[in-house]
């Protein structure tokens, strides 16, 4: 047969044969020769310029159909437990195919972001639904990026939106998913290379328009792998959840444990109460209590809870929104100690001195109900005289004894010297479109401290209990410096004339005296931050390592449970400690506490750097309309290829580039991280006064760009690079590096002869 088929016959042999889809084998299905092959490219063309057909490489297939083998990613078992996956590579206009994979015996386990190779089967008459077979494993995790999508002629690039990263990438035709132009799109990348080198991505998700102001955060949360979206079956398991009864706990309803927090927090999840101890034998001491919400209650091992909370590690809080650990029915009302509502509680009791010093302690199980929700700036206020009119009717019987109960244990703190950083928090304020308004330091009051201080004192009788009762726990670990970073912060603190002494032991009071004789000094800022600087990262470890910044030897996170996994691995011990019931830490998981430790340190770290990246973000956002303006700050950081400053009025970071200052090269010092001018000899050193001008700010990266005017009031000098900006002798290096490019060349001759 050499007649050329019509076109509703090829989409027939196409769609009933799609492993037989290359011209030779469509044209030898119809017994196709000769000359008649034009006719068939001329209609194969014909029926993809009408959209019924796409080409892939060499072959045709219906154009919302997905070829017989295709790379596929898993995204993980459904409700019903079937293994299910994407295509990688659908360029469809259709709706997505759905694939499910069909394991055969001995194939390799998948798991989500798992990639395979498969053969791929549609099912007739079961509307998009595929059935796949594993072929090969590729690999896991494809790496993800975050950036703005910008339509070309065929496909696009993704621009960054890292700080500091200049690398693009290609988005083939047909992987934009739909995406428009200067949107922000989250994307995979597929692992191939175009041919000008570019590494090829595909679109994920299109997150909106980048430069709308709560887009910033979101930017974050997706940059960095933060889960913000709860999974339905965990909020369906959140909202089955009843409040708590009193059966099986200690009744402290009538015990006014107040809860203090900022005026704009969400949840409630600690309270305290304080009141004179009466026992002749503690003259002057003082009973506290400090009760934390009971978690552990709702959120029971191995439940969808429980999984998604260890998943997600932690809260993280951004200035425009939160990603809460466990959705609102929990965080936000029944694990939130609200006022005027019974709620179940772990709570201590415990019993210290006039000196503050703890005599003895005790935990219950209780259900509370706290007579008033506070903030701190209305205690501060009453405690000052002037109460409004909640916290009138608490000064004496409530406020006081807390206040009271918090001097004595000011005096153990003065004994014992944790480390006290002056270091202030930054407060951005957003109007209700998400757009920064202002930028200020938050205020401390003693409220605040009050309120730390008795959340300390609860952490260590927590481990404490849960040591003497031989029960595994997660400790927070704080291990002293390293010896070069002392060093490095030794040599800081001498180049500003102070002292920090060497040949002892370091403790946390040594650093106190450095802090010390900084204060009120134009040094105090460089010397917290680089003390800040100099300290260990924080870790979970069921070993315990003592805390080093709050010089304690026995410390366990206890008191936000709602926010932190670990917290909720410390009430769970302590519910098992104490026999309270079945909802306490199972052998799993003190079998896992090492891996769970390590995971939650991650997690931790995570949600730290995307609020600082957001926080970047909006002050960049912030100061764009302020380009031109010159403004003072210190010098923070000192690197090789610049110089950072920390503006006075908004705690923001910006750079100096070094091609920027001066007319001449400046050699970097990595030891005494100074640069040098090679003709002035001047030094740029940390902690250095600086006047700059704010040259430009980038807010989708949170970029800030500076140029240095005086250094220490004097202006710098300039050196004698003629006109080149930031260059100083470009001859005499040029001559430096020919010549070792010649003695180079000079040594292989004299080999090869």
């Amino acid at each position: 047969m050499n007649k050329t088929p019509s076109k509703s016959a090829i989409l027939q042999w196409i769609s009933d044969n799609p492993a037989l889809t290359a011209k030779r084998d469509i044209a030898k299905a119809f017994g196709i020769k000769g000359a008649a092959r034009i006719d068939l490219k001329r209609i194969l063309k014909e029926l993809e310029a009408e959209g019924h057909l796409q080409k892939r490489k060499k072959t045709f297939r219906e154009r919302d159909s997905l070829p017989p083998v295709s790379v596929l990613q898993i995204i993980g078992p459904d409700k019903d437990g079937d293994l299910e996956a994407r295509a990688m590579e659908w360029e469809g206009e259709g709706p997505k195919p759905q694939i499910l994979v069909i394991p055969k015996s001995g194939d390799k386990a998948l798991g989500a972001g798992d990639r395979i190779l498969a053969r791929v089967t549609k099912h007739k008459g079961a509307g998009n639904l595929y059935e796949a077979r594993l072929i090969r494993h590729i690999g896991a995790n494809p790496e993800r990026i975050i950036g703005v999508f910008r339509q070309g002629h065929e496909g696009g690039r993704i621009l960054p939106v890292d700080k500091g990263a200049s690398k693009e990438w290609l988005v083939p035709a047909g992987a934009s998913g739909g995406a428009k132009d200067g949107e922000l799109v989250e994307a995979e990348l597929t692992g191939s290379k175009a041919r000008m080198g570019l590494p090829r991505a595909q679109v994920v998700t299109r997150l909106g328009d980048p430069s709308a102001p709560k887009a910033v955060s979101l930017i974050a949360i997706h940059q960095h792998g933060i889960p913000d979206h709860f999974p339905d079956e965990v909020i369906a398991e959140a909202d089955s959840k009843k409040p708590a009864g009193l059966a099986g706990r200690t009744d402290l309803r009538d015990v006014p444990l107040v809860t203090i927090d900022p005026f704009d927090a969400r949840d409630h999840d600690d309270a305290c109460y304080a009141e004179p101890d009466t026992d002749p034998a503690n003259k002057g001491g003082h009973i506290l209590w400090v009760a934390i919400a009971d978690v552990a209650h709702y959120v029971t091992p191995g439940s969808e809870l429980d999984r998604e909370a260890r998943n997600r590690g932690n809260s993280s809080y951004f200035p425009d929104r939160v990603v809460p650990m466990l959705p609102d029915r929990l965080s936000g009302d029944l694990c939130s100690l609200h006022e005027g509502v019974p709620r179940a509680c772990l709570a201590v009791r415990i019993v210290i001195d006039s000196e503050g010093n703890k005599l003895r302690h005790e935990f219950l199980r209780g259900l509370m109900k706290s007579p008033a929700s506070l903030n701190y700036l209305e205690v501060q206020q009453a405690m000052d005289g002037n109460p409004n009119e909640k916290t009138e009717a608490l000064v004496s019987p409530v406020l006081r004894p807390l206040y009271a109960a918090y001097a004595a244990l000011k005096k153990a703190r003065a004994v014992r010297q944790p480390l006290e950083l002056d270091l202030p928090e930054r407060k951005i304020i957003l109007d209700d479109d998400g757009k920064v308004t202002s930028v200020a330091f938050a205020e401390r009051f003693d409220a605040h401290r009050l309120i730390e201080e008795f959340m300390v004192l609860a952490n260590v009788c927590a481990a404490e209990t849960l040591i003497e009762k031989k029960q595994p726990l997660l400790f927070r670990v704080h291990e002293e410096p390293a010896q070069d970073k002392l060093n490095a912060l030794r040599e800081t603190a001498e180049a500003a004339g102070l002292t920090l002494p060497k040949g002892q032991v370091l403790q946390t009071r040594h650093l106190n005296q450095l802090l010390a004789q900084a204060a009120d000094s134009d040094e105090s800022e460089l010397i917290n931050i680089s003390t800040l600087r100099s300290m260990t990262q924080a870790y979970y470890a069921p070993e315990n390592f003592g805390h080093f910044g709050l010089a304690l030897r026995n410390y366990g996170h206890f008191t936000s449970p709602i926010r932190r996994y670990a917290d909720l691995i410390v009430h769970r011990a302590l519910i098992t400690a104490h026999g309270w019931g079945d909802d306490g830490l199972t052998q799993a998981d003190a079998d896992a506490l090492k891996e769970t430790g390590e995971h939650i340190s991650q997690t931790e770290r995570r949600s730290m750097v995307a609020e600082r990246d957001t926080t970047d973000r909006y002050l960049a956002a912030f100061l764009s309309e302020h380009v031109g303006e010159e403004m003072g700050g210190r010098i923070s950081g000192v690197v090789k290829f610049g110089v950072f400053v920390k503006l006075d009025a908004t705690g923001a970071d910006g750079l100096v580039p070094v091609r920027s200052i001066g007319r001449e090269y400046f050699d970097f010092d990595a030891d005494s991280s100074t640069l040098m001018g090679s003709e002035t000899g001047v030094i740029i050193r940390l902690g250095q006064r600086v006047t700059v001008k704010l040259a430009s700010t980038t807010p989708q990266t949170g970029g800030v760009e500076l140029e240095l005017l005086t250094l220490d009031g004097k202006e710098l000098p300039k050196g004698r690079g003629g006109n080149f900006k930031g260059r100083g002798k470009p001859t005499r290096r040029k001559a430096s590096n020919a010549k070792r490019k010649a003695d180079k060349v000079k040594r292989k001759v004299k080999r090869s002869r």
